[in-house]
């Protein structure tokens, strides 16, 4: 289950502050130019509200991470965004996936202790399962070229050592490459260019 989010809304239906992206969606579901973001905590959202849109979408910081409303054209709004973050390396471990459509967080695991590559390589493949799970065929944007040729590989090739401390990994790890064994798929994995791009939506902001 992925964190709680604050949602705020200045232009939709109905402006304020919601507590989950389906009512957020149902205030700008429609509207023309509507202005909305996801925030972690409830103070970030009110701090938000209560300022002009303008300085949360769209503005330009020193590393961009891209928004529903400036992705490059070549890349494809129906599609899912994976990312990982990782407190020291190994240390602990998360990620998640993103529909860049609206940047809605579809899933987030962790913390778990591990190492940023296979964070990547893990996101991928959950995202692939969910996404056979609902019978879609959307791509998948990943900023990692080991893990995706991990997936392509059907195998991640850590160098971590399996200890007491990373045994729950391995064992994620071991679930992953058995669905990948067993499992095709058609959503094409593509390489997120961060260079020309700027940083993926799915990006923890932690850099």
């Amino acid at each position: 289950m992925g964190k709680k989010r604050y949602y705020v809304v200045w232009n939709g239906l109905e402006p304020g502050i919601y507590g989950s992206w389906d009512e957020c969606q149902a205030q700008i579901k429609g509207v023309k130019q509507a202005l909305y973001k996801s925030f972690a905590t409830l103070d970030e959202a009110e701090r938000a509200y209560s300022s002009a849109p303008h300085l949360y979408i769209g503005n330009n910081t020193t590393k961009t991470k891209a928004t529903e409303t400036d992705l490059p054209l070549n890349v494809q709004r129906e599609a899912l965004a994976v990312d990982a973050a990782c407190s020291g390396n190994p240390g602990q471990m998360e990620y998640r996936g993103v529909y860049l459509a609206t940047k809605q967080e579809i899933f987030h695991f962790g913390p778990v202790y591990g190492t940023n590559n296979i964070g990547e390589f893990l996101a991928i493949v959950h995202a692939l399962a969910l996404l056979k799970q609902k019978g879609s065929n959307i791509p998948i944007y990943s900023d990692s070229h080991n893990a995706i040729l991990w997936v392509k590989q059907r195998c991640c090739k850590t160098k971590l050592p399996r200890t007491a401390d990373t045994e729950e990994l391995f064992a994620l790890i071991n679930r992953a490459e058995q669905w990948l064994q067993n499992n095709n798929y058609n959503n094409p994995v593509i390489k997120w260019e961060t260079s020309k791009w700027g940083e993926i939506p799915a990006d923890f902001g932690r850099k």
